[in-house]
């Protein structure tokens, strides 16, 4: 995270070497590059870093609830929600304030989860939700090619950008923005977690230790959705974040448990956007990319290989007794072994 805040700060036009930053940060409105870094290349990192712990986090959350480590905003509808309910008003030519535009993502969100619960039978089945959120987000991103057909060339190059997830041109007002939606989201998620971990253990357990499986799985996704929906409307759906940061927490520790998992995967968030927007704002430069295509470049392969290189210790105990229920037993050791045995067989 720091060497990907420096290379955030210093790397750019104009380029800004690193025993210079704290002048430039102290001298912001006398100079050119203490405007271009505490003006565009500050609000911007820290736009990423709270991103990236947003999505860090509603992925962990979306993962344990549902038992399932494909479960990602990307497959429930909730990123395709708040897509579209960013992206239709700027379509239809309507109005909107930038303060009213989270509203409209959380909207759009809790349309895209409450499709998928309500489809899935209120969330009885984690595999049936999952499933079912697949077919919402396909359907959600339907209507957003719809949207598209029907907008002019200009505002087909916003949406295109938007639906890539961007952090270009972001300014603090962006970021503040974000803070009110943090508050609500943050307390909720600490109260969230520990009975993550209870659901873990399936719905029969949860319900004998007291906890009513399908609200605790409904609420999961309401705090998922407080924390996706206001990134969603500043960025733009930044793809596969919140598969690739649980993963990588969990990697670190496979023992513990959500509680310990939560602050790791809420930093991994970060450390991806930002190493992600690094390579989006220099690479084709002057022209920036969006940061969304650099996370599922790097985070759908990372995310498969720590898939694939897992422990399969179960998988191998249960082979192995499996061999040893095929091997023949030895002499002396079976039923012939005893003389009631023998009379038996006899």
């Amino acid at each position: 995270m720091v060497a990907a805040s420096a290379c955030a700060l210093s790397l750019g036009t104009p380029y800004v070497p690193l025993y210079r930053l704290p002048g430039a940060l102290l001298d912001a409105d006398s100079t050119l590059a203490g405007v271009v870094v505490t003006e565009l290349r500050v609000p911007r990192l820290m736009l990423a870093l709270i991103a990236g712990l947003c999505l860090g986090s509603a992925g962990l959350v979306l993962q344990e609830a549902l038992r399932n480590a494909l479960a990602v905003p990307e497959m429930l509808g909730v990123s395709s929600g708040a897509a579209l309910g960013v992206a239709a008003p700027l379509v239809l030519a309507v109005s909107i304030p930038a303060a009213v535009q989270p509203l409209l993502a959380i909207g759009g969100a809790a349309l895209g989860g409450g499709l998928t619960l309500l489809a899935a039978g209120l969330g009885r089945s984690p595999s049936a939700v999952l499933l079912t959120g697949a077919a919402v987000a396909a359907a959600l991103q339907a209507a957003l090619l719809v949207l598209m057909v029907m907008a002019d060339q200009f505002d087909l190059q916003l949406i295109y950008r938007y639906l890539l997830g961007s952090l270009s041109a972001r300014t603090w007002d962006d970021v503040t923005g974000l803070w009110p939606w943090l508050l609500v989201a943050l307390p909720a998620l600490v109260l969230c977690v520990p009975v993550l971990s209870v659901l873990r253990l399936g719905d029969e357990d949860a319900e004998a230790l007291g906890v009513r499986a399908q609200r605790a799985r409904f609420a999961a996704l309401a705090i998922a959705i407080v924390l996706i929906a206001p990134v969603t409307a500043v960025c733009g759906p930044v793809a596969w974040v919140g598969f690739l940061a649980p993963h990588l927490a969990k990697r670190l520790n496979p023992a513990a448990d959500a509680v310990r998992w939560l602050p790791w995967s809420a930093a991994w968030g970060a450390v991806v956007v930002a190493v992600a927007d690094v390579p989006a704002r220099l690479a084709l430069a002057p022209v920036e990319t969006p940061v969304g295509a650099w996370t599922a470049l790097l985070g759908v392969p990372v995310g498969v290989a720590l898939l694939r290189s897992g422990p399969r210790k179960p998988t191998a105990r249960r082979g192995a007794a499996r061999t040893d229920a095929a091997r023949p037993a030895p002499r002396g050791t079976g039923p012939e072994a005893s003389p009631s045995a023998a009379k038996e067989n006899r």
